[in-house]
Order: C-alpha cells, then sequence, then structure tokens
C-alpha cells in the first residue's frame, strides 16, 4: 500500500485535529503544524510548534519537515480572523493575515514541491472562507482569503502536469473556536446567525473535514483548481422564507 504523509497547519484542535484523526484511520502519518500542543495524539501524530507568521521559523520548520517526511499533501488549514471595523483595521494586521494565511503555504509548498514532483503526485488543499466574498469586520481576513483562491488556480495551472491537484475548501460559519471568539457559544446572537443560514444550521468540524477527506483522496485527480464553499447556502444566500 502507497505510503500517504499529510502536513497539516494548525492540526492541533477543531478541523485540522478531525482531519488528521481521519487521515490516520486510513493509514496516513500526519505532521502538525501548531503554535501549541495538540489535543490529540496517536503514534502516527507529529508535532511540530511554530509560529506561521514568522516566516524565518516557517521556513525552518519547513525544510526540517521536507528532510525527514516525504509529504504527499499538504494542508493550510490555519488562520487567524483579527477583526476590525475599516476604521480600525491596520496594515500590521493586513501584513499578518498575509504571511499566515498565503507565506505560510507558498514557504511549505516550495519546501515539499521536489518530492511530489519526483513522485508524480500530491494534493495541495487550503481552508479558505466564505468571507472572501465579503464580511463586516473582515477587512485583512477576507482580502487574504480571497488570495487564497487565486494562488490556488495558479498553482493548479502549474501543477497539474505533475499530478499534483490543488483545492480550497471555504467554510461558513462553524461552530470552532475562532468562530466563538467573537460570537458567544450558546448565545442568542449564535442562535440567530443559524436562523439566517439556508440550511437553519451552523457547521460543524465534520461538515468541514468531509469535503477535505474527498480531495485528499488519491482517486480525486481530476478536480483541481476550485473553491468549494461549505457554508449551508451562505455563499449564495441568507435569506429564508
Amino acid at each position: 500500500m502507497t505510503q500517504y504523509t499529510a502536513l497539516i497547519t494548525g492540526g492541533s484542535k477543531g478541523i485540522g485535529a478531525d482531519l488528521g484523526q481521519r487521515l490516520i484511520q486510513r493509514g496516513y502519518t500526519v505532521v502538525s503544524l501548531s503554535r501549541g500542543a495538540p489535543e490529540w495524539s496517536h503514534d502516527a501524530l507529529h508535532h511540530v510548534e511554530v509560529d506561521l507568521t514568522d516566516a524565518t521559523a516557517t521556513e525552518r520548520v519547513a525544510k526540517d519537515i521536507a528532510a525527514t517526511h516525504n509529504i504527499t499533501h499538504l494542508i493550510h488549514n490555519a488562520g487567524v480572523i483579527r477583526p476590525n471595523l475599516v476604521e480600525e483595521a491596520t496594515t500590521e494586521d493586513l501584513t499578518a493575515l498575509t504571511q499566515i494565511h498565503l507565506g505560510a503555504p507558498l514557504i511549505l509548498l516550495q519546501a515539499c514541491l521536489p518530492n511530489m514532483k519526483e513522485n508524480q503526485f500530491g494534493r495541495v488543499l487550503f481552508n479558505g472562507s466564505r468571507a472572501a466574498l465579503g464580511v463586516p469586520t473582515r477587512t485583512a481576513y477576507s482580502a487574504t482569503k480571497a488570495g487564497i483562491s487565486g494562488m490556488a488556480r495558479t498553482w493548479a495551472l502549474e501543477l497539474a502536469q505533475y499530478g499534483i491537484t490543488v483545492n480550497v475548501v471555504a467554510p461558513g460559519p462553524v461552530q470552532t473556536d475562532n468562530f466563538w471568539d467573537i460570537i458567544p457559544k450558546g448565545s442568542e446572537r449564535e442562535a440567530e446567525l443559524a436562523k439566517r443560514l439556508p440550511v437553519g444550521r451552523l457547521g460543524t468540524v465534520r461538515d468541514i473535514s468531509n469535503a477535505f477527506m474527498f480531495f485528499c483522496d488519491p482517486e480525486n485527480s481530476f478536480v483541481t483548481g476550485q473553491t468549494l464553499y461549505v457554508c449551508g447556502g451562505a455563499s449564495v444566500g441568507t435569506l429564508t422564507l
């Protein structure tokens, strides 16, 4: 059986943890990058602590991982929101989110790409966001998440000849710590938001990892350069009758 190794940023909890556990169940090795220790453990899990907003540290870690692991799947799941109305938005926020959402995956891919090209196989995935279509208080977040789709489309065109696909999963409101940092868990505001979604509920971690699992599958080689909105219909509209 072919051995697959997935490098997952933000694999310590939430969507990244659920995806990592599911891949391990399928026989994968998982390398998780995050600022803190993972909330789960397994013999096939290797954790590396790094702050992805630090380009120099990310470059060092990327080289080490590429030298010790044959990465077949690069899944950039880590993200930061930093919500602010435009009057309070700062260029510092924009710079930091550009690094974590765009700079970090570029560094990681460049380190892993030689092996992927040699193997004539690879899966590159991003955790995007429905916010790329516009959400109040998301100047830096929406801009950099929108950039992910453009970068993924470019990489898809450049790398298809090597058997490498590049796709984006773009979640809507999902019950994770990032979401609850902005909208209190169990609050009336949370309930009202759920009602406004066409499907009438918030997303779950499993909803999102389901989409990632599709793109991870080695058999799914004819889909590349795509952004899949997993958002309960929020990318279409938020009105319910």
